[in-house]
């Protein structure tokens, strides 16, 4: 959230000149509207909105200023949601897009609003999922995960999102390209990072057919709806197209497991009692897919591995200054980074 005043009137919007292409462009809502801003979404500026007949939609533009090439982007969430809309992977219902910027100053769109709640950590869980219901949330979640996974990217006119072949490959170059770059900044490399890096890309399994990867698939981008199931999907800003496995072992990552060496978190949205293990929500995708999944421990690996470098990377920002630390606990950022690359190790060693 920023230190916006509301009483200005929402963030980023000409209400004005929004709400007037609203009426000329979206069926179901009639302004004027009521706007409230929603939390969460990252730094996209986020509303939700009500028409004068209790109508209500979500609103979503990029934030304001500059922005890195890539992030933010509207289309591809648009495109997403509109795909999906026919499948079995519950999406809110895409209402509109807005590709002028002379409305507001950016792309926006507009989609349904969910009955849902994310859930970004244990307090979340304990307010939203009571403990005879987590069972059933999880395997919902994990349920959504193997339907996205089933879709055929082509037939939904999503075969032109993003390069189909090499997934894990082009991650790994990605990533340790930021390692490398970061060290120096960041006073700090550690050996496993360069023989993970080489490990991964010298046992890379066969990828299979691309599908559409969320790519930051968890609790806190799917809302739970009141029946404590998975009632839509969000955040698809950095989707691609990729190898399936690599993205449930992202998803699995945060969800604790009886072989695990340490506990999880217990601020973490999976650590309250009542969730099947890791190991449990993996054998319902394979039952789900039919997928193997004898090499998931190298996914598991490779996602770590890359935990460590995102961390590493943002470590060093804060190290040359050009991110705050008020509040950040650089040691522990530090510790975050090893503890990566000692739960990556592990996952490879179990191979």
């Amino acid at each position: 959230m920023t230190d916006h005043d509301e009483s200005l009137g929402p963030e980023g919007y000409d209400v004005t000149a929004v709400e007037a292409w609203i009426a000329a462009n979206v069926e179901g809502l009639t302004p004027p509207l009521q706007w409230t801003r929603l939390q969460g979404g990252h730094s996209n500026l986020t509303y939700g909105i009500e028409d004068r007949n209790g109508a209500a939609a979500v609103i979503r533009r990029p934030p304001q200023g500059e922005l890195l090439p890539k992030a933010h982007d509207m289309s591809r969430e648009w495109a997403l949601i509109s795909a999906l809309g026919g499948t079995a992977v519950p999406v809110p219902k895409a209402m509109g897009f807005c590709e002028d910027p002379s409305v507001t100053g950016a792309w926006f769109y507009i989609m349904g609003l969910i009955d849902g709640h994310p859930l970004y950590n244990s307090d979340d869980t304990h307010l939203w999922v009571p403990e005879n219901k987590r069972h059933t949330m999880a395997m919902s979640f994990i349920d959504v995960l193997a339907a996205l996974h089933d879709v055929d990217p082509d037939q939904v006119g999503l075969g032109e999102l993003g390069k189909k072949e090499n997934y894990v490959g082009r991650q790994l170059k990605t990533w340790y390209r930021s390692w490398t770059s970061s060290i120096t900044a960041a006073d700090y490399d550690d050996p496993r990072a360069h023989e993970l890096q080489h490990f991964f890309l010298n046992n890379m399994p066969d990828q299979g057919p691309a599908r559409v990867v969320h790519g930051d698939y968890g609790l806190h981008n799917v809302l739970i709806g009141p029946d404590h199931n998975v009632a839509a999907v969000v955040d698809w800003e950095i989707s691609t197209l990729g190898d399936p496995l690599a993205d449930l072992a992202y998803a699995l990552n945060p969800w604790p497991d009886p072989t695990d060496s340490e506990p999880i978190l217990p601020e973490a949205a999976t650590a309250p009692n009542g969730f099947p293990s890791r190991t449990e929500l993996a054998q319902r995708y394979a039952q789900k897919t039919g997928r193997d999944l004898s090499k998931l421990d190298y996914y598991i690996g490779f996602n770590r591995w890359k935990t460590a470098a995102i961390i590493h990377g943002v470590y060093a920002r804060y190290c040359e200054g050009k991110k705050s630390t008020d509040g950040v606990d650089m040691d522990e950022m530090r510790e975050r980074i090893a503890r990566s690359l000692t739960l990556s190790e592990q996952a490879i060693n179990r191979l």
